[in-house]
């Protein structure tokens, strides 16, 4: 299965955010790329644990809000010695 990782279309994924706010705002803003659940086979990849989990919390919520019915997936790598986590949703 072939996964679209989304974040290769923003720099700013690459970027660990500085506040709860930030995350809160970047990982929002995430919403129309993950269709609110209606798009499947599509993920995100980041060093950043705070965007992660606040994806993670979110995408259930955001699938219900379209009473779509969608599996969360996740999982890590470790690339150039940084560790990259990476989700994504199919139904």
């Amino acid at each position: 299965m072939d996964i679209e990782w989304i974040n290769e279309k923003y720099k700013e994924a690459n970027r660990i955010m500085d506040s709860d706010w930030e995350v809160y705002q970047w990982a929002d803003s995430l919403y129309p790329d993950f269709g609110g659940g209606l798009r499947v086979n599509v993920g995100y990849a980041t060093p950043d644990y705070k965007v992660y989990a606040y994806l993670f919390e979110h995408l259930p919520t955001w699938a219900s809000f379209n009473n779509s019915k969608i599996k969360v997936h996740t999982s890590h790598d470790l690339i150039d010695g940084k560790k990259i986590f990476k989700i994504w949703i199919t139904v």
